[in-house]
């Protein structure tokens, strides 16, 4: 009859005082939470970045012992390029320590939020997740008619002739809109093929929807082969390896005490610092933009 380990004679809590060579070990899977739009992060903006995300991925591959890695995914898309760099950190990370990848979607992997989904082995979603929408979008204002009511002239001196194209304070030029619409042709064909060559054979190729932009709910993503399967993490993942899978956090690093309660001296002091903030135009265009890709897909 075999001894029982030490750590079966204490409670969990007190397991730290073991030597690790004495303790229980249960297979571990860092898991990463993406959330957010992807893009320029502002204080009032928070969301993906490669600068935000990249620390976060190096800690969740380095966790010894661990038997995957899994993400949580909450975004609606964004860039183009700062999603492609996420997913290209974490193929190559997952190919460097040979580890599998497992993606779980919550409200939504829309756009770009899919294209980093697919840098997974497996996708999962819950059956009212939105998933897909894989194509390119730019959207602006113009706002040439507004001024000339207000007898605003417009004064733009450029070295290049498309220096200012796209300009919203001047009239739609059709050659710019062509322009624009080549580097979005270009940008497309990216995210398809690297759909194609991530998702393979599990593609249903009978919707000709399914490169248009459109987004299904988890139970048509599945149909479509966009996923795996239909799940939460916690569910997944102790299927997978067992009920005692410990599931790791990979939290954002917190600054230094002392930095931390500068912080909230500062804020207390110079309160009017963040009703600043409120009002610069920039933060609350980006604002308003994140809460409109959000709208777009229902939620």
């Amino acid at each position: 009859m075999s001894a029982k380990p030490i750590s079966s004679y204490l409670p969990e809590r007190l397991h730290f005082l073991i030597p690790r060579r004495f303790r229980v070990r249960h297979p571990v899977v860092p898991v990463v939470r993406l959330s957010g739009a992807i893009g320029a992060v502002m204080p009032l903006r928070s969301g993906l970045a490669m600068a935000n995300v990249a620390p976060l991925l190096e800690r969740a591959f380095a966790v010894p012992d661990a038997k995957a890695v899994a993400f949580v995914i909450n975004s609606p898309g964004g860039s183009a390029a700062q999603s492609h760099l996420i997913f290209r950190r974490i193929r190559a990370l997952a190919e460097e320590k040979g580890l599998p990848v497992f993606a779980f979607v919550e409200d939504a992997a829309a756009s770009g939020g899919y294209m980093i989904a697919c840098a997974a082995d497996e996708i999962f979603a819950d059956p009212a997740s939105i998933v897909g929408s894989i194509g390119v979008v730019s959207a602006g204002f113009g706002f040439d008619r507004f001024i000339a009511r207000f007898g605003i002239e417009r004064r733009v001196h450029t070295a290049g002739e498309n220096k200012a194209m796209l300009d919203p304070f001047q009239p739609e030029d059709p050659k710019d809109v062509e322009r624009l619409k080549a580097l979005q042709r270009s940008i497309h064909d990216v995210f398809e093929g690297l759909v194609r060559a991530r998702r393979g054979a599990k593609l249903s190729t009978d919707n000709p929807d399914l490169f248009s932009g459109s987004f299904w709910v988890g139970q048509e993503a599945l149909s479509l082969g966009l996923i795996d399967g239909l799940g939460d993490i916690r569910s997944i993942l102790r299927l997978r390896f067992g009920d005692k899978v410990d599931l790791r956090m990979i939290e954002p690093a917190r600054p230094p005490l002392l930095g931390r309660l500068m912080g909230r001296r500062a804020l207390g002091q110079v309160g009017q610092v963040s009703q600043v903030s409120l009002l610069d135009p920039a933060e609350m265009i980006g604002v308003l933009e994140e809460r409109q890709s959000w709208a777009r897909l229902g939620l």
